[in-house]
């Protein structure tokens, strides 16, 4: 994985984040926010994963279901949010939207995915602070702007 700084005003900064194959796109996303200190920023992405599983929450069980796809596959579409988590450390929220060889798709909340061959992520910092804080009747943390 590297990144780039592209631009930065007004305490917003845009960063390019290219990881590569064999990376674990939503650890070294995590890793990365973490290490820039990002607590509110949006994320858009395209490139391609070796295998990977989103997931469907679901309510009545407050559980994710996992959606395995065990195929190479297109990254269509990867979008979400940073926010401050209840530990302090960055708590992304990703959904994915994935093409298959048939052209047939898989989508949901990226819950883990291996990159083959790249992955190239946008990061746009707000100058803000975003909090994620668990609700304890669903199950899940949701955003809490300050």
């Amino acid at each position: 994985m590297h990144n780039t700084l592209l631009a930065e005003n007004d305490g917003k900064r845009v960063f390019a984040v290219v990881l590569d194959a064999g990376d674990e796109a939503f650890a070294c996303i995590s890793r990365f926010a973490n290490d820039h200190a990002i607590s509110a920023a949006s994320i858009t992405a395209i490139g391609a994963f070796q295998t990977a599983t989103v997931g469907f929450f679901d309510v009545e069980t407050k559980t994710y279901l996992d959606i395995p796809v065990d195929e190479q596959s297109e990254v269509l579409s990867l979008i979400g949010d940073i926010a401050e988590g209840d530990d302090g450390r960055a708590s992304l929220h990703l959904h994915a939207v994935l093409g298959l060889r048939d052209g047939s798709t898989r989508g949901g909340h990226l819950l883990k995915a291996t990159v083959r061959p790249t992955l190239e992520v946008i990061v746009t910092e707000m100058p803000g602070h975003l909090r994620r804080r668990k609700v304890e009747a669903l199950g899940i943390a949701l955003l809490k702007p300050r």
